[in-house]
Formats: C-alpha cells, sequence, structure tokens
C-alpha cells in the first residue's frame, strides 16, 4: 500500500513539472513585435528662399532612437518612440550651405546639437511629436501613410512657434544676396516641409 501511495505521488509531480514546462515554453514563444530600423530610416527637410518660395532641399544623415516602442503594427510601434537628431548630420549636397546651417542657423539657438522628440499617434493618418527645438517644447503635427515596410510622414513646420526668427534673421542675413529673387528681395521663409520615411525590421 505504502508503495501504492509513493507510486501516485511521484506520477502526480512529474504530471504539474511536464505542465510548468509546458507553459513557460508557451509564453516564450510570444512572438516579437516591430522596432524602428534607423540605418534605413530617412529625414528629408525642404526650406524655402526668396518671395518665390523656392525649395531649398537636404536632409538628415543621422537618426538615434533613445526609446524604442514595440507593437505588432508599424502605428503601434511608432507610438510612443522617442527619438534624437545630432544637426551636425545635416546634408544638402552644398558644403558652405551645410556649414552656415550649421553654424548660423541652428548655431544661435538654444542646445544647438541635438533636435530631439516624442512621437505620438493619434488615429489611423495623424499623430504629432512633442519636438524639442532651441530650448522649446511644441507639438509638430504630421499625416501618414502606411505601406508595405515603412510609415510615411510628411509636417509643415513653423519655426516661429519653436521661438527660432533669430535664427532665421542669421541665416538670410549671411545668405542675403543668395535669398534674393527677381524683386530684389531676399528673404528666407520660416516654414520648413519635413518628410520622415521610418522602416522597421523584427
Amino acid at each position: 500500500m505504502k508503495k501504492f501511495i509513493l507510486l501516485i505521488l511521484v506520477l502526480t509531480i512529474s504530471l504539474n513539472t511536464i505542465s510548468c514546462k509546458k507553459k513557460e515554453t508557451k509564453e516564450n514563444k510570444v512572438e516579437k513585435g516591430f522596432i524602428v530600423d534607423t540605418n534605413k530610416s530617412e529625414i528629408h527637410w525642404t526650406a524655402y528662399k526668396t518671395t518665390d518660395k523656392v525649395p531649398v532641399k537636404g536632409k538628415f544623415t543621422k537618426l538615434n532612437i533613445t526609446k524604442n516602442s514595440q507593437g505588432k503594427t508599424y502605428a503601434e510601434t511608432l507610438n510612443g518612440t522617442e527619438f534624437s537628431i545630432p544637426v551636425s548630420s545635416i546634408f544638402s549636397n552644398n558644403a558652405d550651405r551645410d556649414y552656415k546651417l550649421k553654424t548660423l542657423f541652428f548655431g544661435v539657438m538654444k542646445n544647438a546639437d541635438l533636435l530631439s522628440g516624442t512621437i505620438h499617434i493619434d488615429d489611423a493618418t495623424s499623430g504629432y511629436v512633442d519636438f524639442d527645438m532651441n530650448g522649446v517644447v511644441e507639438k509638430l503635427a504630421f499625416e501618414y501613410r502606411t505601406t508595405e515596410n515603412s510609415i510615411q510622414i510628411s509636417s509643415i513646420m513653423d519655426t516661429s512657434s519653436w521661438q527660432a526668427q533669430a535664427a532665421i534673421a542669421s541665416i538670410n542675413n549671411a545668405c542675403l544676396e543668395l535669398h534674393k529673387g527677381t524683386d530684389g528681395v531676399s528673404k528666407t521663409w520660416s516654414d520648413v516641409s519635413i518628410d520622415l520615411s521610418v522602416y522597421y525590421k523584427k
């Protein structure tokens, strides 16, 4: 009788052990979501000069993710993501212009080395960034669309909202002749178009 009871106890313990292992295995197999692929993601900008609003295009070649959200959809992954952009990575295919932008535009701002922000998704097509520039944090609204392997974001930034009037005046003075149109007026616009391609990986 004692041997029979002992056998029952051994079988019970064995079954419980197997059951726990199966549960742990199932939990460990939870599928991972997406994260932002900073090597593929691209940030393009378009500034404007002259009263005819002639576009000047460029990009930032480096994007840092300081807090990477994880989700099962691209939009879910993007929501809550925190990032920074080194100003030193600005590139417009014109070395003289890049130097002026670094030193005479961003260089006259507070916290001139980095641009940063936190991304928030509102719905299926729009959201905003708590964007930090010149020591000022303001909401930058954007529209977005999802493709097979990315999210395409577009926005118009009015730099005046970040108190960048002095920076606009500085770069306009440095480029006084270059920013003159056919009317002889030199103008640098305060609004900048931003297009961001965010790619993902698992």
